[in-house]
């Protein structure tokens, strides 16, 4: 038996709902740093970034199951719902927190920012991107869907992380690789299903 073999075994094996409490660990050890301000001289800036990278980084993970069980054989497919639910959760916090503690509920402003900012329209935009897949990440929704248009639909994964990545981007000052990283990453795992899709096209 091969080590991919004994992975998926192992995979298989283990239930996703305990992973959605690890997952969300982080929410209450980021709140307790920004309140003993172990994040620094601006605690709420701080916050809203580290729960908009943790996002980020799950819809990367999201994005990354696929092209591990196509060029690889590793198969865990039964994590990417679980992924997606909480990536989508950590981007509403990174929502929330700007909303609330960031900008303090003046709206005026936030739809200026929303219009004048480049970096905030395409992550508004990545956001509301994720909203009809949270809604229909459930086996109801599969079911009356059909297979073929609910995979249709959660395709829009694709340019919503693409949306995150561009934010990110945009987001910090100046030439710094993290956002490059992280971009190039996107980039890479988008087209590693070109080929795959093109094989499926002549076939």
């Amino acid at each position: 038996m091969s080590v991919v073999d004994r992975i998926n075994g192992v995979a298989r094996k283990v239930p996703t709902w305990p992973l959605y409490i690890l997952g969300l660990l982080p929410v209450p050890w980021l709140l307790y740093l920004a309140q003993t301000g172990a994040l620094g001289r601006e605690p709420i800036k701080e916050l809203e970034h580290e729960l908009g990278l943790i996002a980020l980084q799950l819809l990367i993970a999201g994005l990354t199951i696929t092209s591990l069980r196509r060029y690889l054989g590793l198969n865990l497919i039964k994590f990417r719902r679980m992924i997606g639910v909480l990536a989508f959760t950590y981007v509403a916090l990174h929502l929330l927190v700007w909303v609330v503690l960031d900008m303090s509920l003046l709206w005026g402003q936030m739809w200026a920012d929303i219009w004048k900012r480049p970096y905030i329209t395409v992550g508004m935009a990545g956001f509301l991107m994720l909203l009809p897949l949270a809604a229909t990440s459930n086996n109801l929704s599969l079911r009356k869907m059909g297979a073929v248009a609910w995979r249709k639909l959660h395709k829009l994964t694709y340019i919503a992380v693409l949306a995150g990545g561009v934010h990110f981007l945009w987001l910090v000052k100046g030439f710094q690789m993290e956002p490059i990283l992280y971009m190039g990453a996107i980039l890479f795992l988008l087209a590693l299903r070109l080929p795959a899709r093109k094989v499926a096209q002549r076939a």
